[in-house]
């Protein structure tokens, strides 16, 4: 079965409904051809959903990948204390700052840093972490034989070279569509035990992920802002999220 799962995620290019409709529906495959993919399949590592090592916490999310490809330390997925760091590709000065703190923290008292490899907040949350020797795990949109953005291809590699994890469920050479970025942003909140969001726009992949989180029941924090500002942290608080002053807002929570 681990063979059909990697033959259908191939074949589907990790489309998790198309996969799902394969199983259910019961496709018809040829189980030769399946298992010479699988043994001839020479891209990223990968584990499916079948495998010890996959990860009970995100079995048990909505629409669960079947197929995780990934390069760099698995065994992070292990760690106990994770936590998502989002917000705004467009950010201020104030969430750079906000972000560098709170990660830089976090990371001392050994969380396990989450987020997409964006730019703005999502890249200085992996850069604030692998400044503090911490472990982070970047949430790809596309195959892993891709960057995305482009401009992070640099911070891409010492993720993996410094001891992190870079994973997707897609297949090594799918490329980054619209489509893609909320659908991988359910496993941004999936593999956390909890969210943090730095700053966010009314209509962006923040409240795509922060809507995941609360379908998954995570804890959502949120760095308040200026009521001048344009982003819905204050909202969010107003609506139930923790309001985030210093890490310790965070560390009692565990």
């Amino acid at each position: 079965m681990r063979e059909i799962l990697l033959y259908f995620s191939l074949k589907y290019h990790g489309s998790w409904e198309k996969i799902y409709s394969a199983i259910l529906n019961k496709e018809e495959v040829n189980y030769e051809e399946a298992r010479k993919v699988f043994e001839s399949y020479k891209g990223s590592n990968f584990i499916t959903i079948l495998d010890e090592n996959f990860p009970d916490y995100l079995k048990n999310i909505n629409s669960p990948p079947f197929v995780l490809f990934y390069k760099g330390d698995l065994n992070i997925l292990n760690d106990p204390k994770r936590i998502a760091v989002i917000g705004s590709r467009e950010c201020s000065n104030y969430g750079i700052r906000a972000c560098k703190e709170l990660v830089e923290e976090l990371v001392e008292n050994n969380f396990t840093i989450i987020s997409g490899l964006a730019k703005g907040i999502d890249k200085q949350a992996h850069l604030s972490a692998l400044e503090k020797q911490g472990h982070t795990i970047a949430v790809m949109p596309c195959g892993l034989n891709n960057r995305y953005p482009i401009s992070n291809s640099l911070l891409f590699d010492e993720i993996i070279n410094l001891g992190g994890l870079v994973i997707s469920e897609y297949p090594d050479d799918v490329l980054a569509t619209k489509d893609k970025f909320g659908i991988r942003n359910r496993l941004i909140s999936g593999l956390a035990s909890k969210v943090l969001v730095i700053e966010a726009k009314s209509k962006s992949g923040t409240l795509v992920t922060v809507t995941h989180a609360l379908y998954q029941n995570r804890d959502v924090y949120c760095v308040p802002n200026t009521i001048y500002s344009d982003s819905i942290c204050n909202n969010l608080i107003k609506q139930g999220a923790k309001l985030v002053e210093n890490v310790e807002d965070i560390i009692e929570d565990f």
